[in-house]
C-alpha cells in the first residue's frame, strides 16, 4: 500500500482520490524528488482490500499507521486524499508538517451520489484496451483511469467495487469536516479548478478561516488539476515546498 519513490530528505507522502491509485501521482513523482523523499499510498479498497469500516475516521486511521513508520511528512493530497491529509493533520499534528490540499470542500451535506453512481454502472466494462478508455473519458480523465484500473484478460475495468466507492462518497453528504479544518495547524496550499467539483466558496472559506494559508485558484481546470493544468499546479506547489523549512 506504501510505495518508495525515491528522494531524499524529508517525508513526503501523496494521497490520491476517490477511483484513483498511487499510479496516478507518477507524472509529479520526478519534480516532487527535488523537494524530499516521496512516497505514494493506495488507500483501502483502492487496488487492495476494502476497509471493514466505510467512515472517513477508518480510512484517517489507515493513513496514520504509514505516517507512524513513515514520522513527520509533508502531505500532498487530490480530492479524497487531501480531505483524509488534513483529518489527519488535525488528529495527528505531530505526524504532519505541511498540506497541499486539492479541490475538495468540507461540507457537501444535502448531495448524493446516486446519479454519479449510476453513471458508473452504465460504463461499458471491460473495456477492451487502452485506447478505448481514452476514446471514452478522453485523455486527461483517461489516463487517470488506466492509472488505476485493473487489467485482464479481457481488458480494463474499475479496481474496486461501485457499491464500496459510492458508500465512500455518500457519508461525505450526511456530515461536515470544519471542526478538522479548523484543528490543523500546519501550513497549508489550497488549490482550486475553476470548475471545482466543491460547493461554491467553500474553499476560498478554508483560506479566510486559516489566514496564514495560500490559495491559489487555476483557470480552465476542473478536478484533476494537477493533470489538467501540469505546470500551473507544479508552479503552485513548487512554490509553496520552498517556503517550508
Amino acid at each position: 500500500m506504501l510505495y518508495d519513490e525515491g528522494g531524499s530528505g524529508r517525508s513526503m507522502l501523496l494521497l490520491h482520490g476517490l477511483m484513483g491509485s498511487a499510479a496516478t501521482w507518477r507524472r509529479q513523482v520526478p519534480w516532487l524528488r527535488q523537494f524530499g523523499h516521496v512516497y505514494t499510498y493506495d488507500a483501502p479498497g483502492h487496488r487492495r482490500p476494502p476497509p471493514a469500516e466505510l467512515t472517513t475516521e477508518f480510512f484517517v486511521a489507515a493513513l496514520l499507521e504509514q505516517l507512524e513508520t513513515l514520522g513527520p511528512s509533508v502531505l500532498i493530497g487530490h480530492s479524497m486524499g487531501a480531505l483524509h491529509g488534513w483529518c489527519a493533520a488535525a488528529q495527528r499534528p505531530d505526524l504532519v508538517t505541511a498540506l497541499v490540499v486539492e479541490d475538495i470542500a468540507p461540507d457537501f451535506r444535502g448531495r448524493t451520489a446516486d446519479d454519479w453512481a449510476a453513471m458508473i454502472r452504465a460504463w461499458p466494462q471491460p473495456f477492451p484496451d487502452a485506447d478505448a478508455v481514452r476514446e471514452f473519458f478522453g485523455d486527461i480523465a483517461g489516463q487517470y483511469f488506466l492509472d488505476s484500473f485493473d487489467r485482464d484478460d479481457d481488458g480494463w475495468r474499475l479496481h474496486g467495487e461501485v457499491d464500496f466507492f459510492e458508500s465512500i462518497s455518500q457519508e461525505w453528504g450526511t456530515r461536515h469536516f470544519w471542526d478538522q479544518w479548523d484543528a490543523v495547524d500546519a501550513p497549508v496550499l489550497l488549490i482550486e479548478g475553476e470548475h471545482t467539483i466543491t460547493p461554491a466558496g467553500q474553499m476560498t472559506q478554508m483560506h479566510s478561516r486559516k489566514p496564514g494559508s495560500v490559495y491559489v485558484r487555476i483557470e480552465k481546470a476542473a478536478h484533476l488539476i494537477h493533470d489538467e493544468a501540469p505546470e500551473r499546479y507544479r508552479t503552485a506547489v513548487e512554490e509553496f515546498l520552498r517556503t517550508l523549512r
